[in-house]
């Protein structure tokens, strides 16, 4: 069994234990972090594998969406944005080829239409928040808005920060460093510090069995096809999704659809600040708001990925997913099959990060339906 290092609280042993197991068959090679909170203090924090430890920074890819989520919220709490407000409403230019009806609730929701740009975007477009946002003003929908929701998986960010910017002047990245990095010392980034540079780890490719590629080329992704224009499967060169967070261009810019680098610790704390008191402050959210962005806004079949989900405003209602959480748990994944969210009513969060892809890991490696379950058992056992 692999190495795992760290510590955990009393009562949170058998954590310790299911970890093992996961580095040792899921992620001994390239590693995995483990850090959880619980009731405003950090009760686990490991890792183990090949190549990290619990300072290493990592492409934690769509985690970057809860990041979003937040500020959203907060904003929507201050009283700056409003849900059922049009998006052209601060953004003019967007109301183009029949968007001028889409709300921030709809965009928020993953019900635009709105999943990428005719001919895709290179690499260094899709760092750039400001350039994805200026493309997709004239964008025509790819459905009908709010007929149905797809995953906006490349350019959420770009479309929820272009409304911040419009607002209030200031991006999303701005706001996050100032309202949540900074006061909460989160080591996780949207804009990685060129001195921080040396702890990152890049990430790496998924190593599929032969079973697993089998699967893979038995459904070759058609050019046209939603799920190809939301990741960006149709431009030329196509997306390429491990190079993307190993982009230094990337990592320094910060785009809030995935680019956000950190650690598992960085993102607990992250929603432990909105699962309780943290540091001795106020939950960030109030219970209404909270209530709000955890509410399901759409569910059933996703038309880009074809999978049954559910998103409520940026955020992820986890008990969608994970049964044993309770019905204000929100969180969001990332492409390699990390995991964080915050469970208010267990006074609980959590987040596991890994560097190597894992097979479909997008919606959060299978550990993570061994690992969450253990932590809330343990939660609730105290």
């Amino acid at each position: 069994m692999s190495d795992v290092h760290g510590t955990v609280a009393p009562g949170f042993e058998s954590v310790r234990e299911e970890f093992a197991t996961v580095v040792a068959k899921e992620a001994s090679d390239g590693g995995a972090q483990l850090a959880v909170c619980h009731r405003g203090r950090q009760v686990v924090d490991l890792w183990g594998g090949d190549g990290v430890d619990g300072d290493s920074l990592l492409g934690l890819y769509s985690s970057s969406k809860g990041a979003m989520a937040l500020i959203a919220a907060l904003l929507v709490q201050d009283g700056v944005l409003q849900l059922d407000r049009e998006v052209a409403f601060w953004w003019p230019e967007f109301a183009a080829e029949g968007k001028g009806r889409i709300t921030l609730r709809q965009l928020l929701a993953h019900r635009s239409g709105v999943i990428g740009a005719d001919g895709g975007f290179t690499l260094d477009e899709l760092a750039d928040d400001r350039v994805i946002a200026a493309r997709l003003a004239g964008q025509r929908p790819f459905w009908e808005p709010d007929t149905g929701h797809g995953y906006h998986a490349l350019v959420i960010g770009a479309l929820v920060g272009e409304v911040v910017r419009r607002a209030t002047g200031r991006t999303i990245q701005e706001h996050f460093e100032e309202r949540v990095r900074a006061p909460y010392g989160l080591d996780y980034y949207l804009g990685l510090p060129e001195e921080l540079e040396p702890r990152f780890r890049p990430a790496l490719p998924m190593r599929p069995s032969d079973a697993e590629q089998a699967l893979l080329d038995a459904a070759p992704i058609a050019p046209d096809s939603n799920l190809a224009i939301a990741f960006d499967f149709h431009a030329d060169p196509p997306f390429d999704i491990v190079g993307y967070a190993n982009s230094r261009t990337v990592r320094a810019k910060g785009p809030v659809s995935g680019g956000g680098i950190g650690t598992a610790r960085g993102l607990a704390r992250m929603y432990a600040a909105i699962a309780g008191e943290l540091d001795g402050r106020a939950p960030l959210l109030k219970p209404g708001v909270l209530a709000e962005v955890a509410r399901i806004h759409s569910s059933g079949t996703d038309l880009v990925t074809g999978a049954e989900n559910a998103f409520g405003l940026g955020f992820v209602p986890l008990a969608t997913r994970h049964p044993a959480l309770t019905p204000t748990a929100v969180g969001h994944s990332g492409a390699p099959g990390s995991q964080s969210f915050a469970d208010p009513g267990l006074a609980l969060s959590y987040s596991y990060a890994r560097r190597r892809f894992a097979f479909m890991g997008g919606p959060g490696a299978a550990e993570n339906d061994r690992l969450i379950p253990a932590v809330v058992a343990a939660a609730r056992a105290l």
